[in-house]
């Protein structure tokens, strides 16, 4: 699955979506969402790269606790298994809901 794919599945949502961050002049009200891909978790055999696997983060900034855009996420992301995970970023004064799938 290409990035752009992702692109597409996340931006149904209607929550503001980015790759890696907005630009601070330019960034939207919260929530929005931006996702990355920090890493691969490649399938191997025979000593080489047999499957390519792309670990994708995706991360929901909200000002308070929302469960809609959480849903939104969660609806959107149906079709993968991800996991979830959630912070309280003081500094930022906003949740960051972390999901995480692999493609």
């Amino acid at each position: 699955m290409a990035l752009e794919e992702i692109y597409g599945i996340l931006e149904a949502t209607g929550i503001p979506v980015a790759y890696q961050k907005f630009d601070e002049e330019n960034a939207p009200d919260l929530p929005i969402m931006v996702y990355s891909v920090p890493y691969s978790n490649n399938f191997s055999a025979d000593g080489r790269v047999y499957g390519k696997i792309s670990h994708i983060q995706i991360d929901l900034y909200t000002k308070h606790k929302d469960m809609a855009s959480e849903d939104k996420v969660e609806n959107a992301l149906s079709s993968f298994y991800w996991s979830k995970q959630e912070e309280y970023l003081e500094d930022e004064r906003c949740y960051r809901i972390m999901y995480e799938v692999e493609v």
